[in-house]
């Protein structure tokens, strides 16, 4: 750095040191957050440049947590960099009236890039932060959108509603075989009654699924083959093999009921008895 460009920026540390209180208030209007949220922030700008070292860490660290703390939040990127960017029209309304105003305006030209790309660090930040918030929130839903239900004792159910890709698949089998080892079932109904299509891809999915339950023993019902879907699955010449389809879930449940020995009797307006076939 020459001697001109040194006297340039010492100017603008002494400005920063001066009028401190000012500053700080004035950014905080800008950016449209409190004056303690950013006075940790300016006393850390301070601290790097006094030091001389153009070791910014303190800072950028400091940046890190106030755009994770605002994606959370909700805030908008653009909110988000004004937060920063605010600091140059603060510090601008400053050199204006120095009366030392021609190295005051030479420095601010370096203060203006060190601000700009502190803020485009936060901008990162922010997008960063951002996309692992709506990754966490899709898994989350991919979650909630995956429930594996008991129906009966022995009888778990996995009713999935929506399109089912490799993701959601590799889930749906987690979920179906850690609760067949939980719960000790024998019989697992998949059903697909809120599925809008069934295709080669889906299909393929669905017997994937049928095969892990299987392999931990279950016997598996497809329920919710509505005409539609049986239509589409005729034309597009799936086979499903020995693997047991019903139209509704109703049906898959007394379809399982017969397997597992239950019995159900009784009229409409009756009580219902069960009874399980002795081995």
């Amino acid at each position: 750095m020459s001697v001109h460009a040194d006297v340039n920026r010492r100017r603008i540390e002494e400005l920063l040191r001066l009028h401190q209180e000012q500053i700080v208030r004035r950014w905080a209007q800008l950016a449209n957050a409190s004056s303690e949220e950013l006075t940790e922030l300016y006393q850390a700008l301070l601290t790097a440049l006094d030091e001389g070292k153009n070791d910014f860490a303190d800072v950028r660290g400091l940046l890190a947590e106030l755009s994770r703390a605002r994606a959370r939040a909700g805030f908008a990127p653009a909110d988000t960099a004004r937060a920063v960017f605010g600091l140059k029209e603060a510090m601008y309304e400053i050199v204006e009236v120095d009366q030392e105003g021609v190295e005051a305006a030479r420095g601010f030209v370096w203060f203006s890039r060190l601000i700009d790309d502190l803020g485009l660090f936060t901008f990162e930040t922010y997008a960063e932060a951002r996309e692992k918030i709506i990754l966490d929130q899709a898994e989350q839903l991919l979650e909630l959108s995956t429930p594996v239900v008991k129906l009966w004792e022995g009888i778990v159910a996995v009713p999935l509603v929506g399109t089912l890709d490799s993701a959601r698949t590799q889930v749906v089998m987690e979920k179906l075989l850690q609760t067949l080892v939980d719960t000790g079932a024998e019989h697992a109904v998949i059903d697909i009654t809120g599925v809008p299509a069934v295709d080669t891809q889906v299909a393929q999915h669905l017997l994937k699924t049928v095969v892990a339950a299987r392999l931990m023993g279950a016997e598996c019902v497809i329920s919710g083959i509505r005409p539609q879907i049986a239509h589409t699955i005729v034309t597009l010449g799936i086979e499903f093999g020995d693997i047991v389809t019903k139209a509704s879930l109703a049906d898959a449940l007394a379809h399982a009921f017969k397997r597992g020995g239950i019995h159900v009797s009784g009229g409409r307006d009756t009580r219902i008895a069960i009874r399980a076939e002795s081995a």
